[in-house]
């Protein structure tokens, strides 16, 4: 076996790291987003600044729920597309680089 081939589920390791990328650098950028909305407004009407503050940790909430979910979805595609956590390990364990 080579550096490349992992086993019965390669494919799925690179989707699923493809896609835990994917929830990660969404939800970078849209927490980033966010965050600069929020400061823009809070400095238009200092007086709102509670709401903008109440509304903005709760949408972060939402948006780092999502990107959990992603990592999950994730997870389960290694572990449905190749077996259990010992096959991996094992599999990983015999792969040299």
């Amino acid at each position: 076996m080579t550096g490349l081939e992992i086993g019965g589920f390669g494919w799925a390791f690179g989707a699923a790291g493809i896609g835990a990328g994917l929830a990660a650098i969404g939800a970078g950028l849209g927490i980033g987003r966010l965050a600069g909305s929020a400061s823009e407004a809070i400095a238009r009407q200092p007086e709102a600044q509670g709401a903008i503050r109440g509304v903005t940790i709760l949408t972060a909430a939402f948006i780092e729920g999502v990107a959990l979910f992603a990592v999950v979805v994730c997870l389960l595609a290694i572990l449905l597309g190749g077996g259990s956590l010992n096959e991996i390990v094992k599999t990983l364990a015999t792969v040299k680089p």
